[in-house]
């Protein structure tokens, strides 16, 4: 069975500890359903960004957590 895991980075790509601990995720969608109620209590706990990885494999990412400005 895969694991879906997320890397959380700094915008230079440096990783770093999440503020929340994830869980261990089954399906894409539940990472992703995850990231989505978590997203802004990461990025006050210092991540920029998250990739999500299936086992070893990257699928996706850096995506930012910041919301992008209005211009």
């Amino acid at each position: 069975m895969a694991a879906w895991t997320w890397r959380f980075e700094k915008a230079d790509g440096a990783e770093v500890q999440p503020a929340v601990e994830p869980d261990e995720f089954t399906t894409q969608g539940d990472a992703e359903s995850w990231i989505g109620e978590h997203w802004k209590a990461l990025l006050e706990g210092g991540a920029d960004q998250v990739r999500l990885f299936e086992d070893t494999t990257e699928i996706y990412g850096p995506m930012s957590l910041r919301v992008a400005e209005e211009a």
